[in-house]
């Protein structure tokens, strides 16, 4: 899928959600465990409630792998009933891939060709020649982990050299690697203090942002700090979503949620031409004329910290 498209997905839903497909069936309602195929029952009926909210769906590739070849046949045939079904949805196997150069060519073609994803994420730490492999794919997309929302992080993205945090090491030296117009970064939302320095690195890149939910990121605050002109942010969430009941309600109270987060998105991508096109002080009080609610104030302290942009 060219960039484009999914730019007119967004606009056309006034949503930037992903949707994290993660099936467990230790956590998967009682009365769809038993049956067939339940990892692609369950994953089909959340896609198939949230798809009018949501522009992506992650498809975390550990927990299809987890079930041997029965989850793996599960995947193969979720993504052929959503690239026929959706084929307007962005689609990302969160595969977490990199190794030598042939190794990570045969990845590549699994995912892209094989399965027929648009994207898939990668770890860099092998440096260039682990990732070129997956940038050769024409409309295809390698979403590299540049900053992660886990407490883990901490060892090692965040050592400094050169004057440089390993992290900033990642996205700068990517820039440099050939097909890198294909490239998208993975920053967490639990690490949203640092995107601002991430946009001044990579202003145009998209980014896909996980860790909204259950782990405790802000969406207001992510989506302040992480939109460009191209909007350029996918925001995922997954067990706030997927998990949201488990009981014959599931996919309706999933798609409650994923609605939930679709309408503040709406309201986000509104409000974004007042946000950095007005002075203050005018700007923050149309502001809270038109958003008297206590979303406002989350947002509004994300715009104090970015006093450059008020012009």
């Amino acid at each position: 899928m060219k960039l484009s498209s999914l730019i007119e997905q967004i606009k056309l839903k006034k949503s930037y959600l992903c949707v994290g497909i993660d099936p467990d069936l230790e956590k998967i309602p009682r009365h769809i465990v038993n049956q067939k195929d339940p990892i692609y029952t369950f994953s089909k009926s959340i896609i198939d409630s949230t798809v009018k909210f949501a522009v992506a769906f992650k498809f975390n590739i550990a927990f299809f792998e987890a079930y041997g070849i029965d989850g793996l046949v599960s995947l193969e045939r979720l993504i052929e009933y959503v690239n026929k079904q959706y084929p307007e949805v962005f689609t990302i196997a969160d595969a977490k891939r990199g190794d030598i150069g042939n190794s990570s060519s045969r990845y590549a073609k699994a995912f892209f060709e094989k399965f027929g994803f648009d994207s898939i994420t990668v770890s860099p730490y092998m440096g260039r020649d682990s990732i070129e492999p997956f940038l050769s794919f024409e409309n295809r997309h390698t979403i590299i982990l540049a900053l992660t929302s886990n407490s883990g992080a901490m060892d090692f993205q965040f050592i400094s050299s050169e004057g440089k945090k390993v992290y900033e090491h990642v996205i700068v030296e990517s820039k440099k690697w050939k097909g890198n117009k294909n490239i998208m970064y993975v920053i967490g939302a639990t690490k949203a203090i640092h995107l601002e320095n991430v946009r001044k690195l990579i202003p145009n890149s998209f980014l896909l942002i996980p860790g909204v939910g259950k782990q405790g990121g802000n969406l207001e605050e992510v989506s302040t700090l992480g939109l460009n002109k191209n909007i350029g942010i996918l925001v995922n969430s997954s067990r706030a979503i997927i998990y949201a009941s488990n009981k014959g309600d599931f996919a309706e109270k999933a798609a409650a949620e994923a609605k939930n987060l679709q309408m503040r998105m709406e309201l986000i991508l509104k409000d974004k031409q007042i946000i950095w096109n007005l002075k203050p002080p005018q700007s923050k009080t149309k502001y809270l004329q038109r958003r008297g609610n206590q979303t406002i104030n989350q947002t509004l302290k994300c715009i104090d910290s970015r006093k450059n942009k008020w012009g």
